[in-house]
């Protein structure tokens, strides 16, 4: 009874639109004031358990590594290599946009960042050289999702976290299917340029291309040493987080694009959504250990077999219940808060944690596109200056293309899979 009175205070905090960390901590508070069975002191030891992780430190320093790069050139240099290589394809710019998220998901780790920072930089390229609204919101949008797929990605640390995973193996999950989401997006591209009305770029000579090379070598170089430094172990993605920090920083001194203003903005900045994100991580463990209390996951397992025990048909349920959380929920409160029930499952379906892992948050991040909390739906309405709901029909048909890579990883584990196997070998 009283779990039907936590996920209803749930719901309705959720509804009344009070801040995603307050709604799940509020739940817990009510839960414990009518139970009595937990005490004050153990309710905070938990909270304050939740963030005291090793692997979570990756979260600030990836964030400010993305605010950092986004303020010292980094982002430019990119746009402007990208064009280069593949400026002159059918559809342009709108390519340009795809590869230059791809490029920087390997730096940054989260969808915000790349909207908020590339994604400006893209759209205002675009609308200079004549593209419609549709196009350059919708790429930019879409492309945006990349970022937290392709490692090093935050919404998987805190994944790692919830379910006890390799986060190794889970950043190499995310390499190839963060790929394709890009390789689907110019598929779409290129196909409906001509009734997108994307004009061309004039393709770059050597000479161009070379002196775009030149002027992003740097810049190209950070995903390099990230996730060439963690795959070969020379360091942990918790200290690879540390050091594109540190080279964000040298490469923004460098170009003479980052000063102390600008620094100072990027810190702040960092700092406001590494606290917003922790408080989430710290309300939701709360809010696991009443589920673990109550024995929710063992029940939801149970209830789950007792209606089927095929694997296809609990895979499809699954997906549905994740994209419909990610309609209404932050990507890391949903991880937060499903990852421990459906623990039991993967173990009873011998569902692969790692794979399954990758899904969630592809379903996730798909829902940071759609209405009525979708984050970056949100931060384009800011840079482009339009409302919601433009920003999210221009962005429908692009994901189409990202829900039909998201069946194909379903179907098709091992190619998750077989990167993590290779550098890591089989579990």
């Amino acid at each position: 009874m009283m779990l039907y009175v936590l996920f209803g205070l749930l719901v309705f905090f959720i509804a009344i639109r009070i801040p995603i960390a307050l709604a799940i901590g509020g739940a817990c508070f009510v839960y414990m004031a009518i139970t009595g069975d937990i005490q004050p002191h153990t309710a905070v030891q938990r909270m304050v358990g939740g963030v005291n992780s090793y692997t979570l430190l990756a979260i600030p320093f990836f964030i400010f590594a993305g605010n950092v790069m986004n303020y010292g050139g980094v982002t430019t240099r990119i746009f402007n290599f990208a064009n280069a290589c593949v400026g002159h394809v059918k559809g342009g710019l709108a390519h340009v946009n795809v590869l230059a998220s791809i490029i920087f998901a390997g730096m940054s780790g989260a969808a915000v960042a790349d909207a908020g920072g590339l994604g400006a930089i893209e759209i205002r390229a675009m609308k200079e050289r004549g593209y419609g609204e549709r196009v350059t919101i919708g790429v930019t949008a879409a492309s945006s999702l990349i970022g937290p797929i392709i490692p090093p990605s935050m919404i998987m640390v805190v994944y790692s976290v919830a379910s006890s995973s390799s986060l190794g193996r889970l950043f190499a999950a995310g390499v190839i299917p963060g790929v394709m989401m890009g390789l689907s997006l110019m598929l779409v591209i290129y196909f409906q340029a001509d009734k997108l009305q994307c004009p061309r770029e004039p393709r770059a000579s050597l000479r161009q291309m070379a002196e775009a090379l030149v002027s992003a070598f740097f810049s190209l170089m950070a995903p390099v040493i990230i996730l060439g430094g963690m795959f070969t172990g020379w360091f942990t993605p918790t200290e690879s987080a540390a050091i594109a920090s540190f080279y964000g920083i040298i490469l923004g001194i460098a170009y003479r694009d980052l000063n102390w203003k600008t620094l100072k903005t990027a810190i702040v900045d960092s700092m406001t959504t590494t606290v917003q994100i922790l408080l989430i991580v710290a309300s939701a463990t709360l809010f696991a250990y009443i589920l673990a209390r109550e024995e929710a996951p063992q029940k939801t397992a149970a209830w789950v077999l007792s209606v089927t025990d095929n694997y296809w048909v609990v895979l499809l349920m699954l997906n549905i219940l994740l994209l419909i959380m990610g309609l209404f929920m932050e990507t890391v409160a949903s991880i937060n808060l499903v990852t421990p029930v459906l623990l039991p499952l993967f173990d009873a379906l011998h569902i692969n944690p790692v794979h399954f892992g990758l899904v969630m948050c592809v379903n996730l991040v798909i829902g940071t596109l759609t209405p009525p909390f979708g984050t970056v739906l949100f931060v384009l309405s800011s840079v482009a200056g339009i409302t919601v709901e433009k920003v999210f029909r221009h962005t429908a048909i692009f994901i189409l293309p990202l829900l039909a890579v998201l069946i194909i990883l379903n179907v098709f584990p091992g190619i998750s899979l077989w990167l993590p196997d290779l550098l890591f070998g089989p579990e």
